[in-house]
């Protein structure tokens, strides 16, 4: 079980993505990934899915084109948002989550 410190910034490493996406993040993991095995695990999961949810809105806006990108760049920030909030719950709580539909580029 992870200490309260490691859960609380495991946490804000999600809550900080809402008010600075990268940087907030970055730094809190940087600075912490080789002190803690659970951080390093969130971090690392938060950036995949920010690389993964990215290309997906990059897509989006490309299939605006064809009238369907309004609709998925839509549902893209929805299930962004939302995955982001179950994530820090997960996080604060001490366990692991996986974000659904990410590709897992940083091991």
């Amino acid at each position: 079980m992870p200490s309260n410190d490691e859960r609380l910034l495991a946490t804000a490493i999600y809550v900080t993505s809402f008010f600075t996406t990268i940087i907030g993040p970055l730094v809190i993991w940087l600075l912490k990934k080789d002190e803690s095995e659970y951080i390093n695990y969130h971090g690392k999961e938060y950036f995949n899915f920010i690389i993964s949810y990215g290309v997906y809105s990059i897509i989006s806006v490309f299939l605006m084109f064809v009238l369907i990108g309004f609709i998925t760049i839509w549902a893209v920030g929805v299930a962004a948002f939302v995955f982001t909030i179950i994530a820090a719950v997960k996080a604060y709580e001490g366990k692991e989550y996986r974000f659904p539909l990410v590709f897992r580029l940083i091991r």
